[in-house]
């Protein structure tokens, strides 16, 4: 018996959201979207009962725009279980470890809830440690519960409790999304948290806000000192003046909107109807800018491992692994050159922000630009095998369209030959790119210190949602093109 014969009982009784019997009105599926919308909003914003007021350390940090949540909130792991489990399956699949066709439908059922008893092992794996090891989500010693006086260990198992059914609830949240909404649900929860960071970096009245900041140099409140003479161009490019960090953000958002907008474009023709015409774009990012995800969750799983193993081992700790300051941060070891480079702080060491030697500064910023750069390009190309955007399963799609490449046999294996000319080498080009702009960002800053990865998710997310709502709005005047698109 193989394991999906035994695993079956298991896979196929996970719950699972009802996929929609026929179309849904476009009207309807904005409803269900901005509803999901603000739910994840609300529980964002519910805090975990039980927790300590002060000494929390989010764990996630300077991956929570990617990640989304909210520290010490019912949404305290965020998406961060779903992606490990996409990393997972995506490196079992590719390996072809998993023996699952996508094309059958047994093995879809199969496919959808092995991911689905991943996520929830990720959920138990990442709760325990943030609510069981010492001062990433310190416990009341007791709490008045119902009536009931809970001790410090009851008090964390109800913590963790809440942790898991927050780990859940986003779960089929981006389910609901993504089979009755517009979009996917993890996106619509990366745009969410970015947005309300950029948002709040621009306008919040107080010490880090763009407007803010500017006012207070302006009428005379913080001291720049001389422009030319001194660290008075510093401050106002990359501290409190936020110039670097304002162009560098517009240019994230000019920079992905021309490289979504540039393509190759392979004409098609109907095979039956004369004069239907149509194209079928290559995307310089082809492979979107959401393979990013799963290349930084993978570098916070890491720095994950290594808070926990410092909390736990304290100066017992190898010091080749690693030696963190007090603010939890590694600042020596392999665990500080793997950490990405969050902000400029993190690498212009003539500032004297830097702690650390120049040469140890260069070789972290060299990790971070080799992994992103190839790590970009590897998943890039996962992803685009396993979502059915590589060329063989194109040329499927465009054969059962009934289209046909012009001067070409109507044939699935013409088709592919031609798609395999552009796919895999756009594939990889468009990945290394993203993982380029990625690091540059986190490496001169944004407003609202997002981090790079978070701004061009968010800004390619929303591209997208556009460009579908687009194309729903244009299914809904006519509805026959629903069939073009595959969508009845």
């Amino acid at each position: 018996m193989g394991w999906k014969e035994a695993a079956e009982p298991v896979l196929t009784r996970m719950p699972a959201v009802r996929r929609p019997e026929g179309h849904v009105p476009f009207k309807r599926k904005l409803a269900w979207t901005a509803g999901i919308l603000m739910l994840y909003f609300f529980l964002t914003n519910i805090s975990l009962l039980g927790v300590q007021s002060g000494g929390a350390t989010d764990l996630f940090g300077e991956f929570r725009a990617i990640l989304a949540g909210s520290q010490g909130s019912l949404l305290q792991v965020g998406i961060g279980p779903i992606v490990t489990a996409s990393i997972v399956l995506q490196l079992l699949g590719g390996a072809n470890l998993l023996g699952l066709d996508t094309d059958d439908p047994r093995d879809q059922v199969l496919y959808q809830g092995l991911q689905k008893l991943l996520v929830v092992v990720m959920v138990v794996l990442t709760g325990l440690p943030i609510v069981f090891a010492s001062g990433f989500l310190p416990a009341q010693s007791s709490l008045q519960f119902g009536g009931l006086t809970l001790d410090h260990m009851q008090v964390q198992l109800l913590m963790f409790a809440q942790i898991f059914a927050g780990g859940i609830l986003i779960l089929y949240m981006d389910e609901v999304v993504s089979k009755w909404g517009v979009g996917s649900g993890i996106g619509l929860f990366i745009i969410a948290g970015v947005s309300q960071r950029l948002v709040t970096g621009l306008i919040q009245p107080t010490a880090g806000g763009f407007f803010y900041d500017w006012y207070q140099i302006i009428t005379g409140q913080v001291a720049v000192g001389s422009v030319f003479a001194g660290d008075g161009l510093y401050t106002i490019l990359f501290q409190e003046g936020h110039i670097i960090a304002l162009l560098t953000t517009v240019l994230i958002f000019a920079i992905v909107v021309y490289a979504e907008s540039v393509r190759v474009e392979i004409p098609l023709s109907h095979a039956r109807v004369k004069g239907a015409r149509g194209r079928f774009p290559v995307k310089l990012i082809y492979a979107s800018v959401l393979p990013m995800i799963l290349v930084r969750a993978l570098q916070a799983n890491v720095q994950f491992i290594g808070q926990i193993m410092s909390s736990q081992l304290g100066a017992n700790m190898p010091a080749f692994l690693g030696t963190y300051n007090a603010n939890g941060q590694p600042v020596s070891g392999f665990f500080y050159y793997v950490a990405p480079i969050y902000s400029p702080n993190d690498w212009m060491w003539w500032t004297g922000e830097v702690s650390q030697a120049a040469w140890m500064v260069m070789i972290r910023v060299s990790i971070d630009l080799a992994f992103m750069i190839a790590g970009g390009a590897i998943f890039a190309v996962f992803w685009v095998e396993t979502t059915d955007m590589g060329p063989e399963s194109t040329a499927k799609q465009i054969q059962n369209s009934g289209m046909q490449i012009p001067g070409f046999r109507q044939n699935v294996g013409v088709i592919e030959k031609v798609m395999e000319r552009y796919i895999p080498q756009v594939t990889i080009i468009g990945g290394a790119l993203v993982g380029l702009l990625a690091v540059w960002a986190n490496m001169l800053g944004t407003i609202g210190s997002i981090s790079g990865t978070g701004l061009l998710l968010a800004v390619s997310i929303t591209y997208k949602l556009y460009e579908e709502i687009a194309e729903e709005q244009m299914m809904e005047m006519h509805p026959m093109m629903r069939q073009m698109f595959g969508k009845e």
